[in-house]
């Protein structure tokens, strides 16, 4: 199957984001609307017909290495989640390096076939262990778990899509695959190593991102290329993935908590103006620490990695922040999803590139709080041009607004969780971002 055939030109992906975006305009007359409605369907029937007999490969190499992650396992899941219910034939492919420690490799495998099954994917996996672990991915060196390395290589030679999130497959592995699509779920870093290293953008079909703004006149995203051509990549933007048929609205909490779920300390980096910046948590949330002095009748809460005896977790303490252990909260996806619905809302901070470079990135895990008709409370990257009006988000800028925000969470959540839901439906809901990256 040639590969142009796949090619997402300009026209196509305006039409996908039409019929796609949730605000696009379309005729007030219901004759019209039912019509729109007939095509659509008659469009997707035969693109159907166009996938009978195409493996869909989900290529990810970040779910299974870190297994007390439940909220890193839950990416995937939902691009997974959301291949099934297309009723694709899809296999998720997993590549897990192997350690020093044979036994913890072999914990990390267990735990990944069995959330695999527990979410129903029994049997529509490839986890590819590799040892000697190496950046080359090379099936000589991998042992396939799941599908054997003789099925793997039969839908290999038959037509076949990769689906690459975050650059997770090689080559020469990678270059075995017919359709390659490079999938970004974080801009601001990916976009710069991308100008300093080979980040798979001489490898791919196309290219997509969660950078929402990457094409707005505000964004300051570096500009990779692709070597030796120097030609520009051709970005197309899709949204963060949920599963909203798993995410499903939740009751009210008791209480009147606010969390958010990650790492306090981070060792990425990216160069701004020729300084690298503190991308942390730990930086990003200083600005909003005296919030519960200010918010007494609110709870915050955040599930971060800081050690008992981290002089840290003291310090927000001792300024009303209780402090829990993610592992043990949120240590997989079920936990995950459990954990976010005990809050009324999400209150994060971000990385501040992606506020100075207008990314317009949202994350994972907001859209993951909305399916759950949990508002989230978030700093503004510039992604809020590209949602409807009623979202369910409160973009921020300083501590004022996020204190309104907070307050107007607690007068108005009913509003707004219903907002949450109706835009995680809308706009995040897995289905509908894949049929758009897929042209399905």
């Amino acid at each position: 199957m040639p590969i142009e055939r796949h090619r997402v030109n300009q026209e196509q992906i305006e039409a996908n984001t039409e019929r796609s975006t949730p605000h696009a305009q379309i005729s007030n007359s219901d004759d019209a609307f039912c019509i729109r409605r007939w095509m659509l369907g008659v469009e997707r029937w035969v693109f159907s017909l166009f996938y009978i007999g195409m493996t869909i490969f989900l290529g990810c190499g970040f779910a299974a290495k870190y297994r007390e992650g439940g909220g890193n396992f839950s990416v995937p899941l939902q691009w997974a989640l959301g291949l099934q219910r297309l009723k694709l034939d899809a296999i998720w492919l997993e590549l897990l390096p192997a350690t020093n420690d044979l036994a913890a490799d072999e914990a990390r495998i267990q735990h990944f076939q069995s959330q695999l099954r527990t979410h129903g994917l029994a049997g529509r996996y490839c986890l590819l262990y590799q040892k000697p672990a190496s950046d080359t991915h090379d099936l000589d060196n991998i042992r396939c778990i799941g599908i054997s390395k003789r099925e793997l290589l039969d839908r290999l030679g038959g037509p076949n899509v990769l689906l690459n999130l975050a650059y997770s497959i090689h080559p020469p592995l990678l270059l075995k695959f017919e359709r390659r699509i490079f999938c970004d779920l974080d801009p601001s870093e990916i976009f710069y190593w991308m100008t300093k290293l080979e980040m798979g953008q001489s490898y791919h079909h196309e290219f997509w991102t969660i950078g929402l703004n990457v094409h707005g006149s505000d964004c300051r995203l570096p500009k990779p290329v692709v070597p030796p051509t120097g030609r520009r990549l051709q970005w197309n933007t899709f949204y963060p993935l949920v599963d909203t048929k798993l995410y499903r609205p939740q009751r009210r909490p008791n209480t009147q908590k606010f969390t958010t779920v990650g790492q306090w300390y981070w060792s990425g980096a990216v160069e701004v103006a020729g300084k690298f910046p503190d991308l942390s948590k730990k930086f990003a949330f200083e600005p909003y620490l005296d919030l519960p002095s200010h918010i007494p009748e609110a709870r915050f809460e955040l599930a971060m990695n800081i050690d008992a005896e981290d002089p840290e977790r003291e310090r927000l303490q001792r300024r009303g922040w209780k402090i829990v252990d993610p592992h043990r909260v949120a240590g997989a996806p079920t936990a995950y999803r459990r954990y976010l619905a005990s809050a009324v809302a999400e209150f994060t901070a971000i990385k501040g590139v992606d506020v100075a470079w207008r990314t317009g990135w949202i994350s994972d895990r907001a859209a993951a709080f909305l399916a759950l008709g949990r508002p989230v409370i978030t700093e503004d990257t510039g992604a809020e041009r590209y949602l409807p009006a009623e979202n369910g988000f409160s973009f921020i800028r300083d501590v004022d607004e996020a204190k309104a925000a907070i307050r107007g969470v607690a007068r108005d959540w009913p509003l707004l969780s219903k907002q949450a839901r109706r835009c995680a439906v809308e706009v995040f809901d897995s289905v509908k971002n894949l049929r758009k990256i897929l042209d399905f």
